[in-house]
């Protein structure tokens, strides 16, 4: 493996750990894709160059420059996240050898059982949703747990256990379930397959296609600022609710470009239903870095298979870099949101949407603003916030929709 790509996916595996340091050598210029992980990661003391001031990124990077690369990961192993820290763990177990020569004791890995390593997540959450056009407020948690078991070094399962309950009233009314559960399969260092329900995201912001897949799907990724996925299955929350063309359980082909260069991130998507649902959606998404701190997002969708050619799209601004492991660090955000029916066909990433008014009788298209606000008041514990407000919707339905709100404490562990 080239030095750069390896140096690429260790600043991938380190996000939000600092950004855009100072570039210390003098063969990595700022044009260059990898610019920003070399200097972060300089900047942290986890990679560093030679004696004459350069990088020498093209070069083979050997198995023990790596399990250098890996024991410095180790020795600040508290400002990572309990993800971060898993896929520290799995590194070390494969270069346990090297690292053992460097004089590293890899004693974390004692404690595990087999291959199998655990994550999870919990939320409290304060969340307002619509009642025939009004505001209704509910209180729940959330608890998920995820296994990751390594078969073998092409092969993984990982599942995705998730209780939920309702806080709000004397009932004991709880959901468990596994929310995901799939096989992943590399065949070689280019392709990855997923097999079984998993995550799927399209667009950058996940306004408004955010969802759990049955089904399969391939990957290809040529480098960090190109991979080219396609698959087929059914979604498990797209149904007529969201889409009068669509019907329950309906199964959907489709396929995804995603990539980085510089400060820009971009994807572009599409969607083609089977013959039991008016379903051809086309868009995409991108987030440009102005600034350090400042950014600008947006995604946009249509579905030209539906009457009208309905489309969805949202353009906003956000201000900083949230991380669950540095208390203090915080996000905003504000956006504007415009959707018609038909076009959503789905979830979407934030905790309340006013595209819920999207779902009654008679509207036929909705608009209103949404702020967000994300901040790490204790390691691995983040308060969020949202609140939509300005919400107009259009058809027959002629309520007058209150503003929306949410707030919650969210964990990781």
């Amino acid at each position: 493996m080239k030095k750069i790509l390896a140096i690429a996916a260790v600043a991938a595996l380190t996000a939000g750990v600092s950004a855009y340091a100072a570039n210390p050598f003098s063969d990595v210029s700022t044009s260059d894709w990898a610019y920003q992980a070399v200097s972060q990661l300089s900047d942290q003391g986890i990679v560093e160059g030679y004696p004459d001031g350069t990088f020498r990124g093209q070069r083979n990077i050997t198995r023990y420059e790596l399990a250098q690369i890996i024991a410095r990961l180790m020795a600040n192993e508290d400002q990572f996240n309990a993800e971060q820290r898993a896929t520290i763990d799995k590194l070390a177990g494969e270069y346990a050898d090297e690292l053992d020569n460097l004089g590293v004791r890899v004693s974390n890995l004692e404690a595990k059982v087999g291959n199998i390593s655990w994550s999870g997540d919990a939320r409290m959450k304060w969340a307002q949703s619509y009642s025939d056009g009004n505001a209704e407020d509910g209180f729940d948690g959330r608890m998920r747990i995820n296994a990751h078991a390594q078969v073998n070094d092409s092969t993984y399962v990982e599942g995705l256990l998730r209780s939920d309950m309702n806080f709000k009233d004397n009932s004991e009314d709880s959901n468990t379930y596994m929310q995901r559960l799939y096989v992943h399969h590399d065949f070689g260092s280019h392709v990855g397959v997923n097999v079984g329900k998993f995550a799927e995201f399209f667009g950058q912001t996940g306004m408004f296609f955010d969802s759990d897949l049955k089904g399969a799907e391939m990957t290809y990724t040529a480098n960090d600022a190109f991979s080219l996925t396609a698959g087929y299955g059914r979604f498990s929350d797209w149904d007529s609710k969201w889409n009068s063309d669509v019907k329950d359980n309906a199964e959907y082909g489709y396929a995804q470009i995603n990539g980085a260069a510089g400060r820009f991130a971009y994807t572009l998507d599409y969607i083609k239903g089977n013959d039991e649902s008016k379903v051809e959606v086309y868009g995409g998404g991108l987030t440009i870095g102005l600034t350090d701190k400042f950014d600008v997002f947006g995604d946009y969708f249509k579905n030209s298979d539906a009457q009208g050619d309905p489309d969805a799209w949202t353009a906003g601004l956000g201000f900083g870099h949230q991380d669950d492991a540095r208390v203090g660090s915080f996000r905003v955000s504000v956006a504007r949101v415009d959707a018609e029916k038909n076009a959503v066909l789905g979830g979407y990433t934030y905790d309340v949407s006013a595209l819920d008014a999207l779902k009654d009788n008679g509207v036929k298209g909705v608009k209103f603003w949404n702020a967000a606000a994300d901040v790490t008041v204790a390691k691995n514990v983040r308060l969020h916030g949202e609140y939509d407000w300005n919400v107009k919707a259009d058809g027959n339905n002629t309520a007058d929709y209150d503003d929306l709100a949410t707030v919650s404490l969210n964990y990781v562990f």
